[in-house]
C-alpha cells in the first residue's frame, strides 16, 4: 500500500490529502529536482505487518523496485520513437565516441546540417568577432563581394578560410535566436604555415566548427530508438566508470598529495557527470533547436534515469533490490530495520554531497 507519491526529494514544500477507494495517500511536492519516489507502507525489509512492503514476497518486491526502471526505459524509447520520426538530433560521432549514433541506414536520411563553433582559439580572429562556442555559422562574405556563402557543412570552412587569408570578412551566425554579423580578418598564409611548426599551430579563423545533422527514419523509427537507446545505455555506463576511476584518482592524490593526479582525478570525474544546472543549461541552449531537440533530451534524461536505477547504490530503487536480493534469496532472513537504515542513510548522504558537488561544476561551467 502506498502512504506518499512524491516529486522530487524532501523536504516537502507543498503537500496535499488524497482520497481514493484502495486507500488514503498524501501527494507531495519536494525541494530537491532529482526525479520522485513512491512512500509504502512498512518500507522496511523486516516489516512484517499486512500490507507492508515487507510482508510481500522477493518476487513482488521485485517487480515494485524495477517498475520504475521499466517505466523510465519505455517511457525513452516511445520519446526516441517519436523524435525518430519528427527529427532527430545527431549527436554520437565517430570523431568523438569512436562510433556513429545508431541508424537504419537505407530508411534514415538528413533533413537539416547546423554547422556550430565548437572551439574559439583565444586571441584569434574568431575571437576579436565575438564568436563563442555554440554559435551556428550561417555565411562568410569576403571583402568586395556582394554574394555571401552559405556555411553548409564543416569541411567547407577550412577550404573557404585557406582561399581568402588575409581578407576582412564578413560572418553572419545565430546565437540566442537571433542572427548576427561580426567582422574578421583572416590570418595571412604565411603566419598560419610558419605557426604548423610550432607547439601552438593556428588557424585563418581560429575556430574548430562542427556539424549537428538532423535526421529522419519512417517506418524504422522503433528500431532505431530501441537501438539507440542500446547504444545510450553502454556509453553512459562508459562514462559512470570513467567518473568512478577519476574519482578514485582524485581521492588518490589527496590521500598522496599528488597535485597532478588530484587535479587530473577531478577533472576525469566532473566531465562525466552534470546535475539539475547542468540539464537545465542544456535544455535552454536547446530552446534555440527547436522542440524536437529538447523532446530528444528529455527521452536520454528518462533513460538515464532508469540506468541509475538499476545499479546497486543503496539509496536508489537498484541498490534496495540488491540488498534484497542478497538479504533474501542467499542469506533467507530479511535485513534488520536498523542495518537497512545506516546503509540507505549513509548512500543518501554521499548522494547529497555529490549533488552539491556536481551543481558547483556546473555553475562554472555555465559561468
Amino acid at each position: 500500500e502506498a502512504e506518499e507519491f512524491g516529486i522530487g526529494f524532501p523536504p516537502a514544500f507543498w503537500k496535499r490529502r488524497i482520497k481514493s477507494k484502495r486507500g488514503d495517500y498524501d501527494l507531495t511536492l519536494n525541494v530537491l529536482p532529482l526525479g520522485g519516489f513512491v512512500k509504502l507502507k512498512g518500507e522496511h525489509d523486516a516489516d512484517t505487518h499486512k500490507g507492508s512492503f515487507g510482508a510481500a514476497s522477493l518476487w513482488a518486491k521485485s517487480k515494485i523496485m524495477l517498475a520504475g526502471v521499466a517505466v523510465n526505459y519505455m517511457l525513452a524509447v516511445v520519446i526516441l520513437t517519436v523524435v525518430a520520426i519528427t527529427g532527430m538530433p545527431k549527436l554520437i560521432t565517430q570523431a568523438q565516441f569512436g562510433e556513429d549514433q545508431f541508424t537504419v541506414a537505407r530508411d534514415t536520411k538528413v533533413v537539416r546540417n547546423d554547422v556550430l563553433v565548437g572551439y574559439v582559439e583565444p586571441e584569434s580572429p574568431a575571437a576579436s568577432a565575438g564568436l563563442k562556442p555554440g554559435d551556428q555559422m550561417i555565411s562568410l562574405r569576403p571583402e568586395g563581394q556582394e554574394q555571401a556563402s552559405k556555411v553548409n557543412d564543416s569541411t567547407e570552412l577550412p577550404s573557404f578560410t585557406r582561399a581568402h587569408a588575409g581578407q576582412q570578412v564578413e560572418i553572419t551566425y545565430h546565437r540566442d535566436g537571433v542572427d548576427q554579423v561580426a567582422t574578421a580578418t583572416l590570418r595571412s598564409s604565411e603566419d598560419v604555415v610558419a605557426s604548423q611548426s610550432t607547439d601552438n599551430p593556428k588557424g585563418y579563423l581560429g575556430i574548430i566548427s562542427t556539424d549537428l545533422a538532423t535526421q529522419k527514419s519512417t517506418w524504422s523509427a522503433p528500431i532505431v530508438a530501441v537501438g539507440l537507446s542500446g547504444q545510450m545505455t553502454k556509453l553512459t555506463l562508459k562514462g559512470i566508470w570513467s567518473a568512478l576511476k577519476g574519482l578514485g584518482s582524485l581521492i588518490a592524490g589527496l590521500v598522496t598529495r599528488n597535485n597532478t593526479a588530484r587535479s587530473n582525478g577531478q577533472e576525469i570525474a566532473t566531465e562525466q557527470v552534470s546535475g539539475p544546472v547542468g540539464i537545465f543549461m542544456v535544455l535552454k541552449q536547446g530552446t534555440e533547436r527547436g522542440f524536437g531537440f529538447i523532446l530528444f533530451i528529455t527521452g536520454i534524461i528518462s533513460l538515464t534515469l532508469a540506468i541509475m536505477n538499476v545499479l546497486p547504490i543503496p539509496a536508489l530503487d537498484g541498490g534496495r533490490f540488491y540488498m534484497v536480493l542478497v538479504s533474501r534469496g542467499i542469506f533467507k532472513r530479511p535485513l534488520s530495520q536498523k542495518m537497512e537504515e545506516r546503509i540507505v542513510g549513509t548512500a543518501f548522504m554521499a548522494l547529497m554531497v555529490l549533488f552539491v558537488l556536481i551543481t558547483i561544476v556546473d555553475l562554472k561551467r555555465s559561468w
